[in-house]
């Protein structure tokens, strides 16, 4: 079992490497949200080919949890069709990051769940 530092060092590392961070070279969906309760504001790019998403990445600032919750959820969501992407919950992205976020960061942990949902 992970002890609370073990955990705090995993989330720093992805917050500091922020996996999927940067514009796409390729992309043909783009959605963008800022987060009025923490000033957080991504924006989420995918590439998507025959049905399914190829890449995704995202770009903007944000607290550690909203940027570590777009960058883990960029990488889940890879191989996913868009419908089903959007189809996550708070539960799932739970899954994703491995903590459980305090009622204050909820708004922070589900924007790039959000921001997605505005994708057409």
């Amino acid at each position: 079992m992970k002890t609370d530092s073990m955990y705090k060092e995993e989330i720093m590392e992805i917050y500091l490497e922020k996996p999927n961070f940067g514009k796409l070279k390729e992309k043909t969906h783009s959605a963008k949200l800022k987060n009025p309760s923490c000033h957080d504001e991504f924006t989420i790019e995918l590439n998507i080919k025959e049905g399914k998403i190829k890449e995704a990445g995202f770009y903007g600032e944000g607290c550690v949890i909203s940027t570590i919750s777009t960058a883990l959820f960029t990488k889940k969501i890879k191989g996913m069709n868009l419908e089903d992407a959007k189809k996550l919950t708070k539960k799932d992205i739970d899954k994703i990051i491995g903590i459980e976020v305090i009622q204050t960061k909820i708004n922070c942990e589900l924007l790039p769940l959000e921001i997605l949902r505005r994708m057409k």
